[in-house]
């Protein structure tokens, strides 16, 4: 029908520009990169200043925002040299597995009926080891200077923040559109706010628990492997996986026989069912309105695009991405999609006993208020 044509047409050009997007997102990686994660740690900065400034007597909006700043220094500088002395350790005790390894391939080859078994070091020599050399020390490299201007954005962002008030005050002349891009923007940030804290939580649960039932059989490295698992936990899906499959394979490299590295596995799959299907949902509730089809689509989406940037950033730049992606006619289909219950527009930082059906925005407060308040200077 005639009146059809102007829908396909809209349709088919939203699917355009998403292909568009998505291609110069991969081919402009090493810029925008550093910039996603800098923005990234400005919104977990600004919660964390908002936190201890609700939280701690005495604590001032100015004082609140630099406390945090020193904070997170502390903590990602007890990071570093967390990994820098645990690291060097851990990977000498995995080439210290490496007959046990050669053992437990033998008997794997063994009950497969293969006649001639492959060794570690044979594997090794079959490998072009120039050419893994040469990827790890880019990777390496990349790392350094991805770290390196993630820091210089972040620097600049917290800066110009005063800024970036004067100029949506600009963008957004119009008091209604600029309150709507200001209840926009506060759903973004109390999305990834909320899916930050709780991962954090449900994180150090899994890795807390972990820990104690590692070293409850005698695993190695045990403090090591609950940071490891910590990290995962980010990583929607995969990082699940890696915490229940991965310490039980090298506690069947460590041990003689099959009995610990069971226990260890049926254990850590425990943990994570009852954290994964019964605390996770009640800590997150409806704050994000991702369906879960789409979290594991978004993941490898934004791993293909961005490595393992994209797999750590995939939920948050999906949940903006649906907020963003509501507010234009054309584009709201694909926010549907993506959300839970086909109606993106709930996406709030709600608690589990709130209604479902509340449709109007939270109030806006604060700095926030003034700036969906303000009125554009007449020239």
């Amino acid at each position: 029908m005639p009146t059809e044509e102007p829908t396909v047409a809209r349709n088919a050009t939203v699917i355009l520009a998403v292909i568009a997007g998505g291609t110069t997102l991969y081919f402009l990686a090493p810029i925008l990169t550093p910039l996603a994660l800098a923005l990234f740690l400005a919104v977990m900065i600004d919660g964390f200043a908002r936190t201890l400034e609700h939280r701690l007597p005495g604590v001032s909006r100015k004082a609140a925002l630099p406390l945090a700043l020193v904070l997170c220094l502390i903590l990602f500088g007890g990071t570093a040299a967390f990994v820098a002395t645990n690291g060097a350790g851990f990977v000498t005790q995995l080439i210290g597995y490496i007959p046990k390894l050669d053992t437990v391939i033998q008997q794997t080859t063994h009950a497969a009926h293969l006649r001639r078994p492959p060794t570690v070091n044979s594997i090794i020599r079959g490998l072009d080891a120039a050419k893994y050399l040469g990827l790890a020390a880019r990777a390496v490299q990349d790392f350094a200077s991805t770290a390196l201007f993630t820091v210089v954005y972040l620097a600049f962002i917290i800066a110009s923040r005063r800024g970036w008030e004067r100029k949506a005050v600009g963008l957004f002349p119009q008091r209604e559109e600029r309150q709507e891009a200001v209840v926009a923007f506060l759903r973004i940030r109390d999305g990834v706010e909320r899916y930050l804290f709780v991962q954090t939580i449900t994180g150090l649960m899994v890795a807390v628990l972990s820990w104690i039932a590692m070293t409850a059989v005698g695993l190695h490295d045990s403090l090591f492997w609950a940071f490891l698992i910590f990290l995962a936990v980010y990583i929607p899906v995969a990082g699940g996986v890696f915490a229940a499959v991965a310490p039980p394979i090298f506690a069947l490299v460590q041990f003689d026989g099959y009995g610990r590295a069971l226990i260890l596995f049926i254990i850590l799959q425990l943990i994570g069912m009852i954290i994964g299907n019964v605390i996770y949902p009640r800590m997150q509730g409806r704050s994000l309105n991702l369906d879960p089809v789409m979290i594991l689509l978004s993941l490898a989406f934004w791993s293909a695009i961005w490595g393992v940037t994209g797999a750590f950033l995939s939920t948050p730049l999906t949940v903006m991405a649906m907020v963003i992606l509501a507010q234009f006619d054309g584009s709201r289909w694909i926010s549907v999609i993506l959300s839970a219950d086909g109606d993106p527009q709930q996406l709030k930082n709600k608690r589990p006993g709130e209604p479902p059906d509340e449709k109007l925005p939270p109030p806006i407060r604060g700095k926030l208020a003034k700036l969906a308040r303000r009125r554009p200077k007449q020239a």
